[in-house]
């Protein structure tokens, strides 16, 4: 696998071809970080859980994150959330499907947040954009379906264990290398497999199988994966180390939230996943429009 001492400039995503080159233009605007709106039809996810697990209810909330400025909906039917129980394929399938093919002629990509073959593979022949994994397409039957789907994106997670006892005391030598490691293993057997690079995102997991210690240092050290070339995906909307950071594990954390992503931005952050898409998109507006003197 050769490496690359750059940030992408694309990321392919099937309908879909996520840009961040500066363009020829020197007074063009730069591209902004991409936002990926969470969409949640589940009864049980850690901050909405509940709330959008009607269709149509779900749907409202996927075309108001839409009209707010998302550019991909990440949808998602079964939680990760620490703890969670895992739910049957069928029951993700009954959930999520009815969801992507509503929303399957929307101006926006669609990803599915899952790790089951069998969901993947249904997604797929629906047109779903992204695969979105949270173990990191380390199973085969994941694997294959990358393969048998040459122009979805593939969102690359890490995660120490597995929800349910991944924050079981979640341990590391460096957690940096650790990680890296990760990618590069997962990246090699893609690659062997015949998946184009170009199709790939990084996410190193933040709350999954780690401390807040160790969120705090990938956010602070997310150049450290810049050497793979693909860009970078960082979920932290309001999860539980903003609540430590605060000091309140009840507190609204969509201001921690929004800091949160800011920074991770500063770091490198190509595409954040976030739960406040209006406020997030606003900020990354004047968050941009000020770091490069441009209205």
């Amino acid at each position: 696998m050769e490496l690359s001492n750059q940030k992408p400039a694309t990321w392919r995503c099937g309908r879909f071809l996520f840009n961040w080159s500066p363009g020829d233009d020197l007074c063009a605007s730069p591209a902004l970080p991409i936002v990926m709106g969470i969409l949640n039809v589940t009864p049980d996810s850690f901050s909405d859980g509940g709330r959008y697990f009607s269709k149509n209810k779900a749907l409202d909330h996927a075309f108001q994150m839409i009209e707010d400025g998302a550019r991909i909906l990440d949808i998602g039917g079964e939680s990760s959330k620490p703890g969670a129980e895992t739910v049957s394929d069928s029951e993700e399938q009954d959930r999520v499907m009815p969801i992507i093919e509503a929303l399957k002629d929307a101006k926006v990509a669609l990803s599915l947040d899952s790790y089951k073959t069998s969901t993947m593979s249904l997604a797929a022949k629906a047109g779903i954009d992204i695969l979105n994994d949270i173990s990191g397409f380390s199973s085969p039957g994941n694997q294959q379906v990358a393969v048998d789907y040459p122009a979805i994106g593939l969102c690359v997670m890490h995660m120490q264990n597995d929800p349910k006892t991944m924050q079981i005391r979640p341990s590391y030598e460096d957690v940096i290398q650790e990680v890296n490691d990760f990618f590069f293993q997962r990246i090699k057997i893609l690659e062997s497999l015949g998946v184009c690079l170009d199709r790939i995102c990084l996410d190193p997991g933040i709350g999954f199988g780690k401390t807040p210690v160790h969120n705090l240092h990938l956010l602070n050290q997310l150049s450290s994966f810049d050497h793979f070339g693909m860009p970078t995906l960082i979920g932290i909307s309001r999860k539980s180390t903003l609540g430590k950071i605060i000091g309140s594990d009840t507190e609204d954390r969509t201001v921690a939230s929004i800091a949160a992503m800011l920074f991770s931005i500063s770091r490198g952050a190509n595409i954040l996943r976030v739960h406040d898409v209006k406020e997030s998109v606003q900020a990354i507006k004047v968050w941009t429009s000020l770091s490069n003197e441009i209205i």
